[in-house]
């Protein structure tokens, strides 16, 4: 990966208004460090599809809420848009939340947390994307779709669309410490709505 000096672009607030120039960025610093993977979360669907078209080339993974995520057994994004992401040559992964899997059913039934949650609700002091590029760094290398171990973009936001995009060093979910936040490309500015809530 070359070095190529960066600056972090902060967002008024955070949403959806910022998913155009959150994948403009993406796709910036993509061709100046040679990454050629980009992890992105969609829950509809929408921005994944964006992305697949936007960084025609490169190795996207759409990462989706878990299946029964808000109702028993059914997908939460939109089946024609996940088509439409494979055919501009994206991945569309729907799996278990690697911060909310089993230990999310241990909240809901005993109401005590387990370590899981305790981690995301960590990362989410740096803001609800900063939680979300994690947990979908884990989701796909723990898929298979994340090729090899070099650095990959992965982009998350607040509730829809885009507004976080980091570079990082992805791992799996059972060794995630060794994950690292390599680059912050965009966020949320401190303070902002789109940090923790």
């Amino acid at each position: 990966m070359a070095e190529i000096a960066a600056q972090t672009v902060y967002f008024d607030k955070g949403g959806p208004a910022n998913t155009d120039r959150t994948l403009e960025l993406v796709a910036e610093r993509a061709r100046d460090l040679g990454i050629t993977t980009v992890v992105v979360a969609t829950t509809s669907g929408a921005t994944g599809l964006a992305a697949a078209q936007l960084l025609s080339g490169l190795n996207v993974v759409a990462v989706t809420h878990s299946a029964g995520f808000r109702k028993p057994f059914e997908v939460g994004y939109d089946v024609g848009t996940g088509e439409q992401i494979r055919a501009a040559g994206g991945h569309v992964l729907t799996t278990t939340h690697a911060f909310g899997g089993v230990g999310r059913a241990v909240r809901k039934k005993l109401d005590t947390y387990q370590v899981d949650e305790i981690i995301a609700f960590t990362l989410r002091t740096f803001g609800q994307g900063m939680k979300v590029v994690a947990e979908i760094t884990l989701m796909a290398a723990d898929a298979g779709l994340i090729p090899d171990a070099g650095p990959i973009i992965a982009v998350g936001g607040s509730g829809r669309g885009a507004d976080t995009a980091v570079v990082i060093q992805p791992t799996h979910a059972q060794t995630f410490f060794d994950l690292r936040f390599l680059e912050v490309i965009c966020m949320p500015a401190p303070g902002h709505p789109g940090l923790a809530t």
